[in-house]
């Protein structure tokens, strides 16, 4: 259970992270760039608020070295961002993407694999 609890709360952290850091290139679009930092601080609050728990959970409690929550944390990072993207800022949908997931399936095997 300790590391659904690790995964589940990464993913809620990169969402929240994904929001701050690119949430107000859309919706402070106008402000000026020290509100736009003011606000993505605010709810970057919320990102360390579960990230620093689930890596302490991965680490001490599921077993997980460092390296591994790196990883998996660059994977949900990229798993959230695209929708993120592509939904919510319409960006493109590129092939570039697939590439960057493939390239984080070879880490994380390589990261995950018995040595």
């Amino acid at each position: 259970m300790p590391a659904l609890h690790t995964i589940l709360l990464l993913v809620a952290s990169n969402v929240f992270m994904t929001i701050a850091w690119y949430g107000h290139l859309k919706n402070l679009a106008t402000a000026p760039w020290w509100v736009a930092a003011l606000v993505s601080w605010c709810i970057a609050l919320a990102e360390y608020l579960l990230q620093v728990p689930a890596n302490r959970i991965g680490y001490q409690q599921a077993g997980f070295s460092v390296g591994q929550l790196k990883i998996m944390q660059e994977v949900i990072t990229l798993s959230v961002f695209v929708p993120f993207a592509v939904i919510y800022l319409g960006e493109p949908l590129k092939l570039d993407y697939l590439w960057a997931g493939l390239c984080l399936v070879g880490a994380v095997y390589f990261i995950f694999r018995a040595a």
